[in-house]
């Protein structure tokens, strides 16, 4: 497909609006205490069908064409900014697991996790999956989807509220960000299990499962868990050691000559050996940077800053931005469902969380505040949104309810926090503080 001089000026104005869409409506967000990235996607709906499509639609159209190379390439730049936010969430991993308060963080995870989830997938059962399948027609995949919609927490969303109401060092902190990275961690193992099943049924699957002649939907289920999950027990064991032997060997010049080669270098492979397997390559990305945190042991260089500068600079604000642009809130926002499925969500997760803190013997308004902040669904919510759609196991309907229910149930947690910071800054902090757990730029998600 050729790039033609038109193509390239549609492509410049998208990705300049874009950057100024998403960093103007973030940093007003961020001013009242908000997550920016919600900004950042409602940039993107102001520049969607929601908005300036319908006020202007040969304009939206000419900058966003749906077709064409500059459609492809900017494509291109959304795939880029998923990966570069999965390796950051995933750097950020190591830096955030705490050894304290083990009880609490034992039993809201497990309650936490596993009710929610079964309870989205007891509501699917109930109403069926024809109003949300999307065009891979995968059933196992669509409920897996739904199930881990109810019970993800946003690690980055609510970290960044934390930073702002003066939360991080606190008892509080340290058990909702323990939690949340358990949480995200199976969720993304049960991501690319989910989009391993549609690869695996499509008809341009390739790799291990098309080589081991994986079919089913038992057996594709068993490969993939089994995949998934080696691929992380691997990568946490001796993959920390094998980056540090590759930024150690003489014969490799981009260790000497540019850490963020190096690191973009393995991020890249690890998310192609993660294809490679029939999982989703973000799942790759998101291992990679664990296995960075690992290997230099959670350390803020300045070339890892140059990363997160140009990553949350460009790329991942994008990123969102684009998200925003496919919110068509005029034609597929079923508002009475997207009402009554934010209902089940918000209960399904804030009883379960409350009942695994008040065994935990935690009182009743820290179980509480437990409660609405481990709703927000912030960045992994989307995630799971964005990457279900693309992969057709979800309709744009339920993808639209999916980044609403994520945005609202930020902007929710976010308003609880402010309102009760003091009385949870009351709860004694750790000895030292961790604003480092929020490594930089990376808490803007």
């Amino acid at each position: 497909m050729s790039f033609t001089d038109i193509d390239l000026a549609r492509l410049l104005i998208a990705l300049a609006v874009l950057l100024l869409a998403a960093h103007g409506v973030g940093a007003l967000f961020a001013r009242f205490h908000q997550p920016p990235a919600i900004g950042e996607i409602v940039g993107g709906i102001l520049l969607g069908p929601s908005a300036l499509g319908a006020a202007f639609p040969d304009v939206q159209h000419w900058i966003f064409p749906a077709t064409g190379s500059s459609a492809a390439a900017l494509g291109a730049v959304y795939q880029l900014g998923l990966l570069l936010l999965m390796f950051a969430a995933g750097a950020q991993m190591r830096r955030l697991l705490q050894r304290n308060a083990v009880r609490a963080v034992g039993l809201i995870a497990s309650f936490g996790l596993v009710l929610p989830f079964a309870a989205g997938l007891g509501l699917v059962a109930v109403l069926g999956v024809g109003d949300f399948i999307g065009t891979a027609a995968n059933q196992a995949a669509l409920t897996l989807v739904f199930g881990m919609a109810v019970a993800v927490t946003s690690i980055p969303v609510i970290s960044r509220i934390m930073h702002d109401t003066g939360l991080l060092g606190t008892r509080f902190s340290r058990i909702v960000l323990s939690v949340a990275v358990i949480e995200d961690i199976v969720l993304y193992v049960i991501l690319a299990v989910a989009i391993g099943l549609v690869q695996t049924s499509g008809s341009e699957a390739f790799g291990v499962p098309t080589a081991l002649n994986v079919h089913g939907a038992a057996r594709s289920s068993i490969y993939h868990t089994v995949a998934a999950v080696l691929f992380l027990g691997v990568a946490l064991t001796v993959g920390g050691r094998v980056y540090q032997a590759l930024t150690g060997m003489r014969v490799n010049p981009l260790a000497r000559r540019s850490p963020v080669a190096c690191q973009l270098l393995w991020m890249l492979a690890l998310s192609a050996g993660a294809l490679a397997l029939g999982l989703v390559p973000l799942y790759g990305a998101f291992v990679a940077g664990i296995t960075v945190a690992v290997a230099t042991d959670g350390e803020i260089v300045p070339e890892r800053n140059a990363l997160a500068g140009v990553s949350f600079g460009f790329f991942i604000p994008v990123y969102f931005a684009i998200i925003g642009i496919q919110l068509d809130l005029i034609h597929h926002f079923d508002v009475v469902f997207f009402l009554g499925f934010l209902a089940l969500a918000c209960v399904a997760k804030a009883a379960s969380v409350y009942l695994g803190a008040r065994l935990s013997r935690e009182n009743k308004f820290m179980s509480a505040s437990l409660a609405i902040a481990m709703n927000a669904r912030g960045g992994p919510g989307i995630v799971l949104a964005s990457t279900a759609y693309a992969a057709g196991i979800i309709n744009q309907t339920f993808f639209v309810s999916l980044v609403m229910l994520s945005i609202v149930t930020s902007l929710a947690a976010g308003s609880w926090l402010e309102r009760v910071a003091d009385r949870l800054a009351g709860a004694v902090r750790d000895p030292q503080p961790d604003a480092a757990a929020v490594p930089g730029e990376l808490t803007a998600t």
